[in-house]
């Protein structure tokens, strides 16, 4: 048995637990969702020399494995033992990979996850033959454009060849693929007259890049350095060439209207306008698609990017992410209003205001001139959009509304990245299917990369079962995870995925997930037991049945925990938090009981550790509410009782999550790496711990990103509360109320000294995990 090293994790390897998974009830499903390609393409004889390689750098010995290609009307694979040898049949690389991955796991002899690989040498039992698995959906989709600001950002090569080792495990073949644009942007801006100073104070810093490319930030945290356009661009060659080599379709950046201020100031006589506040930054440039600058620069943008990177199939085009069309001809309402207000004065309740057919036929135009502005630079393309905004804009985004948008785009040309189905559940419903329109379903599950254990695996099997028996169910033409962040919550998306590729040969049901677990622990563990078994069904009751973290947003205050979010007295009256924590620490210590056999498994003990670590900030938030409640009674004696608990807890966590994947200290690493200078090392430190923290803007984004990092438990989030319940202590002695307001600033001056700091938090590894963690357990239930 071999099994990777924990080090270096922010750059390790990912993986596919795949199981066996049935997607037919008792009546059986329709057939496979197939998106109707828009160009024949054939398998290249490359392909299975590209699997080949895919399953050697995650550790199989490939001489004992035989590929081959067989198109097929629909994604499938074959798996087949005979004399020791594995057989692997499929329609495609990223399906031989899939298939490949999901016997091996099964056998309990490969795991590959975001904590580290585990092999382990079997015996391939002869006549194994699993019959012919195909996939109900034609595509399978992965990532979201907030990804390449969350997690991806100081990536580089090694770590990126890993990840797309990961999506073929997974069976993705339709992948977002954004790096590298700003190198095309940069030449496309030199040659409309902007100087290389005004392009790099017009580009936001790396991590904030994403909502620039959405046109909600411009210019945030400038300059961009042209050094890190430049690996970017030399990395995206890389990225691409390995996607395409494996046949997947990576879904390539289009033109969405937004331009510079110094682009918009040099053209006074073009249809420009200064949309509405997006979370407290200024209004950004947006050139309406019927002024004939915006043909000539969205077909210049993909020459530019089809010269640099090679043409794609598939171009995403995102116009008004959580922004809103200006309705009005002359463009007058599209600052009116910041997103999310909810007074009657906003661009909803006026365009509502409008005859219909005037917002209509406004609407259709946008749509129109958009999709135009893809298929004439790429003639062929298909048109891809995020579906977020029908769901975060509902007042807006109507049934009608979204009808007239879509009504002049050709329905085999364009696909609608349905990503909100677990928290906008219904809008593909509501819509009709998207009038006709190809799209994906799927969910985003994770936002800001922000990481409480949480998911909910039987939701994930009953609705997808449910989408695929739907009559209304339209041009669905595949499924998709669409996390703002990576690194967490892993057996969300093992599961997901292995959902989306199901066994359809006679079979009656899908399982229920502890038949699938029970194949995911023997591999990722080496082994399963009725008592292994038993504690993770325990986890998965307190933990894996929450669809949605509601806590996130709470009075306008975003973070994973109480913990996490900028102190208020109000955190007396926190909500609990979703799930069942009784059920929870049960399965915690159902398996901290088989340590004696599985203490030296590295993915038992980051499992363990990754649920300990949320179970007691749960009880740290419970600490923290009983603390700010005592202040507030005056109560002097239970506060310090409970002020004390808030930072043994915080102390102990944190030195505890010194042993996962990620930890303050490595993002700060990956940061400083890509800079070529002192003084550049330092920018990107910084704006890597801006986009965890702070974020920016003056709305609600504050520790939108927060971490469960080792670095931030003790450095950040403990020593803005110590402030606080002081503050609230010494208004207690005084019989005063506190002064929040002050207390507010006072923090945040803090926290601006924090980000502006050169302290590098650097890991520190607890010398005995297990020891470690029994120790938090205790502290935990003392009383």
């Amino acid at each position: 048995m071999a099994i990777s090293a924990l080090a270096n994790l922010s750059t390790r390897s990912f993986c596919l637990m795949s199981a066996a998974l049935w997607l037919i009830t008792s009546g059986g499903l329709p057939a496979p969702v197939a998106a109707k390609p828009t160009q024949k393409t054939a398998i290249p004889a490359e392909a299975t020399a590209e699997a080949q390689a895919v399953l050697g750098r995650l550790g199989v010995d490939t001489s004992l494995i035989d590929l081959s290609l067989k198109k097929l009307d629909k994604p499938y694979f074959r798996v087949r033992t005979d004399k020791g040898h594995l057989s692997v049949e499929g329609d495609s690389a990223v399906a031989l990979v899939h298939g490949a991955v999901r016997y091996l796991g099964r056998q309990g002899a490969l795991a590959v996850s975001w904590e580290g690989n585990r092999r382990q040498t079997v015996a391939f039992a002869p006549g194994y033959d699993s019959g012919d698995v195909t996939s109900p959906f034609g595509l399978r989709t992965y990532l979201n454009p907030c990804t390449f600001g969350y997690t991806s950002v100081w990536w580089d090569w090694a770590r990126w060849e890993q990840e797309i080792d990961w999506m073929a495990a997974h069976g993705i073949d339709t992948p977002l693929a954004m790096e590298g644009q700003e190198y095309v942007w940069r030449a496309l801006w030199r040659e409309e007259g902007l100087s290389d100073t005004a392009i790099a104070d017009g580009f936001s810093a790396a991590p904030f890049l994403p909502w620039q490319r959405m046109g909600n930030i411009a210019g945030y945290r400038a300059p961009l350095s042209t050094g890190w356009i430049d690996k970017k661009h030399t990395l995206q060659k890389r990225i691409l060439e390995r996607m395409r080599a494996l046949g997947m379709k990576p879904i390539l950046p289009a033109f969405a209207g937004y331009v510079p201020k110094a682009f918009a100031e040099r053209h006074p006589e073009a249809r420009i306008y200064q949309m509405r506040e997006w979370e407290g930054f200024p209004g950004t440039y947006w050139l309406d698609p019927s002024d004939p600058l915006f043909a000539r620069i969205a077909k210049r943008f993909i020459a530019l990017y089809n010269e640099t990177y090679g043409p794609g199939q598939y171009y995403l085009l995102d116009a008004f992410n959580e922004m809103v069309p200006p309705i009005a001809e002359d463009g007058s309402d599209a600052r009116q209003a910041t997103y999310g207000d909810s007074t009657a004065n906003t661009p909803a309740t006026r365009a509502a205001a409008l005859p219909a057919e005037v917002r209509s036929a406004r609407l259709a135009a946008y749509g129109e001139r958009l999709y135009r502005s893809v298929t004439e630079a790429a003639p062929g393309a298909t048109w891809v959009m995020q579906g977020w905004l029908f769901g975060a804009d509902k007042h807006f985004w109507t049934p009608d509304a979204i009808a007239a948008f879509l009504s002049k785009v050709p329905d085999e040309r364009m696909l609608i990245l349905d990503i909100g189905n677990d928290r906008y559940p219904g809008i593909w419903q509501s819509s009709n299917a998207f009038d006709g329109k190809h799209w994906i379903y799927g969910y985003v599950h994770n936002y800001g990369g922000s990481n409480p254990v949480y998911g909910d695996l039987s939701f994930y099997r009953t609705d997808m079962e449910a989408v695929l028996r739907h009559p209304g169910r339209g041009s669905l033409a595949g499924f998709g995870m669409f996390p703002e962040g990576l690194h967490n919550n892993g057996i969300v998306y093992d599961y997901a995925y292995d959902l989306a590729w199901g066994e359809l040969a006679g079979k009656t049901g899908a399982p229920p997930v502890e038949s699938w677990l029970s194949d995911r622990l023997r591999a990722r563990y080496g082994t399963v037991t009725p008592a292994l078994l038993d504690g993770w069904n325990k986890v998965i009751a307190g933990a894996f049945s929450t669809r949605y973290w509601t806590p996130r947003w709470w009075e306008k205050r975003a973070g994973a925990y109480l913990f996490f979010k900028r102190p208020t007295l109000a955190g007396s009256d926190y909500p609990a938090p979703p799930g069942d924590a009784a059920q929870l620490r049960a399965g915690i210590d159902a398996l901290l009981a088989q340590a004696s056999g599985l203490g030296a498994e590295p993915l038992y003990l980051y499992d363990l550790i990754d649920l300990t670590g949320h179970y007691a900030s749960l009880k740290l938030d419970e600490a923290l509410k009983q603390a700010i409640a005592a202040y507030k009674a005056g109560d002097l004696a239970a506060g310090d009782r409970a002020a004390a608990r808030v930072e043994a807890l915080a102390r102990q966590i944190d030195g505890l999550l010194g042993n996962q994947q990620e930890t303050l200290g490595s993002w700060i690493e990956d940061a400083r790496a890509y800079g070529d200078t002192p003084a550049e090392k330092q920018h990107f430190a910084q704006d890597a711990k801006a986009i965890v923290t702070l974020w920016g803007g003056t709305g609600n984004l504050s520790d939108y990103a927060s971490r469960a990092w080792q670095g931030l438990y003790a450095g950040y989030y403990l020593p803005r509360w110590q402030r606080f319940l002081n503050a609230a202590r010494q208004a207690a002695v005084a019989g005063k109320p506190l002064d929040e307001a002050a207390v507010k600033a006072d923090i945040k001056a803090w926290e601006q000294g924090w980000l502006s700091d050169e302290n590098l938090w650097p890991r520190q590894r607890p010398a005995s995990p297990l020891a470690a963690l029994r120790t938090l357990l205790a502290e935990v239930d003392r009383p």
